[in-house]
């Protein structure tokens, strides 16, 4: 622990009280305090103790009394009845149903008892701390405004409705190609949410046997089918409190969609092999590389689900739109590649940053960052050259007619590829393309007013 561990000693009997202050002194961890009667330790509860050691016999009130109202004031504070006599119902009593910690007879072996006790207690308390520590470095780690890189226009819609989904509960749909980071904003709407200290549960819908799924998300009883030996909780149970992220949702065949659609529509379920509704309360993140819509058009996907599951839209643009965020996210990866690695800081040549423009990148941010980990290895210097950068995915050209669009819209590609090739030099791009630079500015304007 960071501070030092409180311990309060109620005892009346002047001789136990100093025997039990100077042996948990003798920690120099401890501070402790002690009292005569049980009014002047219920006055000093401001001071939050971690432990109470509570003799049972008090002037002027029963140590039970003094425990329900400690128990009152914060049910956290651990109590320890101390007694002078071997009750087995009132221990019982105290313990099991009153909320103290132990009940310890004044005996022989009572001090490694208590200090066995407060040892447990500290321990608890030192996890508790660092668990607490790693949810924060994990709220800090998915801060939209460091995890979420990119300063194009596109990236900006994004931003803005970030900041519009965390303040609500409202169902989230995250569309984009595989590979532009769908997951890490479901967590950062969720760890910047005030569900941040709840349960982040994410379940990859397309990674999960067909038959398995409906048991993986709604759990199953002892029994209900063979090699079920114990209940189970499902996903949805398991997201109480937090937020429930279902990855690739149009992987779920149409009999699960109705399933799927009464859970989210009454927010509880049923597991397999039960009959008792089960209420959760988790905010729904739903997330695929499909066009949802398309897939209700041709049947696929159940049209009430869709409009269930709709809610607030954010599309995720291919790296391959996002101009010069290409840069920012290299210089992101490579930072985090070498410290991770404990190696010495890299520069980017221009000649590496200009192939990494030029490329289309049909793996996305997360082809990406297994390029500057490469790159990181195979340079030589302290500059990463355009040779250390290598592609190993499909051929550009293949790459860029993975989707059917209209000639306007390939021309807006090719404008725009030659804008992030060349730091989005107008003049030159013109000149390059044999094209009117109001073109370029045209379309530009264009963009812009979008936004």
């Amino acid at each position: 622990m960071n501070t030092a561990f409180r311990i309060f000693i109620v005892e009346d009997d002047p001789t136990y009280q100093r025997m039990v202050r100077y042996f948990l002194e003798l920690n120099p961890d401890h501070e402790v305090h002690t009292f005569a009667t049980g009014q002047e330790c219920l006055d000093n509860l401001n001071l939050r103790p971690h432990f109470v050691s509570l003799d049972y016999s008090l002037p002027d009130m029963t140590g039970e009394e003094v425990l329900m109202r400690i128990k009152a004031f914060d049910e956290h504070i651990n109590v320890v009845i101390l007694s002078g006599q071997r009750d087995i119902d009132i221990a019982v009593d105290l313990v099991a149903r009153k909320g103290a910690y132990d009940y310890i007879t004044k005996e022989k072996d009572f001090r490694a008892r208590l200090e066995s006790h407060i040892q447990n207690i500290k321990n608890k308390l030192d996890l508790e701390e660092e668990v607490d520590q790693l949810r924060q470095e994990v709220v800090a780690k998915y801060d939209f405004t460091r995890s979420v890189i990119g300063g194009s226009p596109a990236m900006q819609r994004v931003f803005r409705l970030l900041e519009k989904a965390v303040r609500t509960n409202i169902t989230v749909s995250v569309y984009g190609e595989t590979g532009t980071g769908k997951e890490v904003i479901a967590k950062s709407i969720h760890y910047n949410s005030p569900r941040r200290n709840a349960p982040f549960v994410a379940v990859n819908m397309g990674a999960i046997p067909k038959d398995l799924l409906e048991s993986e998300l709604f759990g199953y009883e002892k029994g209900a089918f063979t090699g079920a030996i114990a209940r189970k909780k499902g996903q949805f149970e398991l997201s109480d409190g937090g937020t429930l992220f279902l990855d690739e949702i149009a992987e779920v065949d149409l009999n699960l969609q109705a399933k799927l659609l009464r859970a989210i529509q009454e927010r509880e379920v049923t597991r397999v092999g039960g009959e008792e509704p089960i209420p959760f309360d988790a905010r729904i993140i739903i997330a695929t590389h499909r066009d949802l819509a398309q897939e209700v058009k041709e049947g696929r996907f159940r049209e009430d689900l869709y409009y269930r599951l709709l809610g607030l839209t954010i599309e995720l643009p291919p790296l391959r739109e996002r101009g010069h965020d290409i840069i920012l996210l290299a210089h992101f990866f490579l930072k985090s590649f070498l410290e991770q690695n404990h190696l010495p800081p890299l520069k980017l040549a221009k000649e590496a940053k200009n192939k990494l423009l030029g490329y289309n990148f049909p793996g996305n941010v997360r082809e990406l960052k297994a390029i500057m980990e490469l790159a990181a290895v195979m340079a030589s210097e302290d500059e990463i050259n355009a040779e250390d950068i290598q592609f190993r995915s499909i051929r550009k050209e293949e790459a860029f007619l993975t989707k059917e669009l209209t000639l306007e819209e390939y021309k807006k590609r090719i404008i725009q590829h030659f804008l992030n090739k060349y730091d989005q030099d107008v003049l030159l791009v013109a000149d390059k393309l044999d094209i009117g630079k109001s073109t370029i500015y045209r379309m530009l304007k264009e963009e812009k007013e979008q936004i």
